[in-house]
């Protein structure tokens, strides 16, 4: 199935929800970083002073909606699978592929429409000199996985994705280029640049994706609305086709896609869940866990999102319920 988001536009994506922080990232989203938030107000009033009524439906919310599938990394530790660092998510390809093709194949019975091949860590400077090979095998063990459904190639920060300051900017590009290039080349519908906290290195993996011919998405995780904004036109202006916002904890999502509005291509989320106490993802219970994050992707629809799904934290049962939101 495709969507009409644009003459050269195919349901494409992601991505979601992120195949792999850190170990030490991980621990950091349970207290989230959203204390980043706090005294933007100003910030976001003068987005809304620029755009009138962005809080309110634009028609680019009239597009189908588009559900992301969730995370692979976390969700493969939630079922026993120990991923160390630096590899982290990628150790799943080597010591438990069939768990990795199992979690794709839950996101596909919940009714994801696409789905992130775990290549979120299969990087050379992650896994070493077998990363190509690790690649290849994420991509095929999703394809095979999914069947017709789109399959997108994740491309993330070279570095931790909380630490934009270890972040190499423009000497990114050779490593974001040579896996740009095999994911393509292995066939993915889309490459998914995702969770970049540093706008250069963004701008750069999104040049590098573009210039394979693959179609292309950025994902940005920001520390205030108006530098996810600037960055995302930079993006938009090295060719990608679609923005959004990743791994920010669900409650505190809103903002940022209103920032994301009006940028003249289709944008949307894929939060993470949160602390513990959020209750909606983790050790939650994970049907009222669904519905506290269904209710909350509402509120991004609202306000025009087109393309939602989720991230660390979230699992099958949370996309089942965005997934459930294409018939209303």
């Amino acid at each position: 199935m495709t969507f009409p988001f644009s003459a050269s536009f195919a349901v494409v994506f992601t991505l979601a929800p992120h195949s792999g922080h850190s170990s030490s990232t991980v621990s950091s989203l349970r207290p989230p970083s959203i204390a980043l938030l706090l005294g933007n107000t100003l910030a976001l009033a003068g987005l809304a002073r620029k755009a009138p009524g962005r809080a309110t439906v634009s028609p680019m919310s009239h597009a189908p909606l588009v559900v992301l599938d969730g995370p692979m990394g976390t969700e493969l530790a939630r079922r026993g699978v120990a991923l160390p660092a630096p590899a982290w998510s990628a150790v799943a390809l080597d010591v438990a592929p069939d768990l990795v093709a199992a979690v794709h194949r839950d996101y596909v019975t919940a009714g994801a429409t696409v789905h992130t091949a775990n290549t979120f860590r299969t990087k050379r400077r992650s896994v070493g000199p077998r990363w190509e090979e690790l690649a290849r095998r994420a991509v095929r063990i999703a394809r095979e996985a999914v069947g017709s459904l789109r399959v997108a190639g994740s491309i993330a920060p070279l570095e931790d994705c909380y630490r934009a300051d270890l972040s190499p900017g423009l000497a990114s590009r050779d490593e974001h280029r040579e896996l740009a290039r095999v994911l393509a080349d292995e066939g993915v519908d889309v490459l998914l640049c995702e969770t970049f906290p540093d706008p250069t290195e963004a701008v750069v993996a999104v040049e590098e994706a573009v210039r394979t011919g693959v179609e292309t998405w950025a994902a940005l995780l920001p520390t205030t609305p108006a530098s996810l904004r600037d960055t995302a036109r930079a993006c938009i202006a090295a060719g990608a086709r679609v923005v959004l916002v990743n791994c920010v904890a669900a409650k505190d999502t809103l903002p940022f896609v209103l920032a994301l509005a009006d940028l003249g291509v289709p944008f949307g989320a894929y939060a993470n869940a949160g602390r513990e106490e959020d209750g909606i993802g983790w050790g939650a219970d994970t049907e009222s866990g669904a519905r506290a994050y269904e209710a909350l992707a509402r509120t991004w629809i609202a306000a025009g999102a087109s393309i939602v799904g989720g991230c660390c934290g979230t699992g099958p049962a949370h996309i089942a319920r965005l997934a459930a939101l294409q018939a209303v």
